[in-house]
């Protein structure tokens, strides 16, 4: 359904280092680097079918999180989750909501973690458990 998801960032080499490393976590490599025509920077991160970006913003004004807005990103293991929220946090991110860990509900079980990354936006890392029903 999903060609891409952008978002905003006031420190394109902070979201660098944070990106890198999170995403990292989940197979993803180096971003390629793209200048826009404006001159404003743009990271894409490409991985198993999906394009992740981050660019300075093109208007020239702040960057801002979407409010009730959460970018989620499949994860293979709990395992993986954990390594996302701690890489997350070692390099900027803040841990929110709950502790990583187990959750069900009428989707059945998942293991998650949310955080925000440094510029605010709320990231989700899932695991969803296969359950046979």
């Amino acid at each position: 359904m999903f060609n891409h998801i952008m978002i905003g960032s006031n420190d394109i080499e902070r979201s660098k280092r944070f990106y890198n490393a999170v995403l990292g976590t989940l197979g993803a490599g180096e971003p390629l680097h793209n200048k826009a025509s404006s001159g404003h920077t743009r990271l894409f991160y490409r991985h198993d079918g999906s394009t992740f970006c981050v660019t300075e913003p093109i208007n020239g004004e702040e960057a801002t999180f979407a409010n009730g807005g959460t970018i989620a990103f499949k994860c293979n293991s709990s395992e993986q989750v954990r390594e996302f929220h701690d890489a997350a946090i070692a390099h900027g991110g803040k841990s929110i909501e709950d502790p990583p860990g187990l959750r069900d509900s009428s989707l059945g079980a998942m293991y998650l973690a949310y955080v925000r990354d440094p510029d605010g936006n709320k990231l989700c890392a899932i695991y969803r458990i296969k359950q046979d029903r």
